[in-house]
């Protein structure tokens, strides 16, 4: 029955975040990013989405499996869960403060 929506909503909840960090900052990409001197080995700008979507729905998976083997929310499933969901939040927060600062040196 409900199984499939859960599957669902954890494998596309990275997404919203992914999502957001690029509308929120998609003037940027062309305004400032591409004029960065960036070396000869650094992928095209069209490999990120491709890449982003792929890691994103692996991690989304990977954390209903996680829910899905410790039994829910139960108190197996807290750690885990909590250090996925905390390494989520800070990589949302990467392209803003990436894009939104300018500040090569803040972020790396």
């Amino acid at each position: 029955g409900r199984m499939w929506a859960y599957t669902v909503g954890f494998t596309v909840l990275p997404h919203v975040g992914g999502f957001l960090g690029w509308f929120l900052n998609r003037k940027e990409i062309p305004a400032w990013y591409e004029k960065l001197k960036k070396p000869s080995w650094c992928p095209s700008r069209r490999v990120f989405p491709v890449a982003w979507t792929m890691l994103y729905t692996g991690m989304g998976y990977a954390s209903y499996l996680v829910w899905n083997d410790l039994g829910g929310c139960s108190s197996k499933a807290i750690v885990p869960l909590g250090l996925y969901g905390a390494q989520l939040v800070l990589n949302w927060a990467w392209p803003p403060l990436f894009f939104g600062a300018h500040n090569l040196n803040m972020v790396m």
